[in-house]
């Protein structure tokens, strides 16, 4: 199983390769990135770098290539919102679902999160079994804003807390 970990400034190369060599396949399921996002990637990344103090944004490498983004934004009374990415060649073979249950694990353990939610548009069915799979329920609409402007629905976990004498923001 690949391994989660958090962004690092080293790895900004690897993150760049990634979303470039993906960049037809993800924007045949959700929106592109747009030119900018690119032509603005070190600038955007060090930002992430950034936000990572106050949140958690990672990423499962294998061999030191990205297999794929695995984000908690928006964190805000234990509560975040997943955002997740997983590279053509890995997908259909598991890597999603479990990566998913591993962040939503560490969330909970490490992050005292008690729920994620996730928007996906409802013709990303392959995303949607990624979150079924994972323990996500459907919960609602998804304002077309969350999710490229596509129709879309919320789903939602709710995490187990950490066991009685185990601190919240371990690592």
């Amino acid at each position: 199983m690949p391994e989660l970990k958090r962004l690092q400034a080293g790895h900004a190369s690897a993150v760049l390769a990634f979303e470039l060599a993906n960049r037809g396949y993800f924007a045949a399921s959700i929106s592109d990135r747009g030119d900018d996002y690119f032509d603005q990637f070190t600038d955007r990344y060090n930002a992430l770098l950034a936000e990572q103090e106050a949140g958690i944004c990672a990423f499962v490498a294998e061999n030191g290539s990205v297999l794929g983004r695995f984000n908690l934004v928006d964190i805000e009374d234990h509560t975040a919102e997943l955002g997740y990415r997983v590279a053509q060649h890995v997908a259909g073979r598991g890597v999603a679902t479990a990566t998913v249950r591993e962040l939503c694990r560490l969330a909970a353990a490490r992050h005292g999160l008690r729920t994620v939610r996730a928007a996906t548009a409802r013709q990303n069915v392959a995303s949607q079994k990624v979150l079924t799979k994972a323990g996500f329920v459907p919960v609602g609409p998804a304002d077309p804003a969350h999710v490229g402007g596509k129709p879309g629905t919320w789903y939602r976990r709710d995490l187990a807390l950490p066991p009685c004498g185990q601190a919240a923001n371990q690592t």
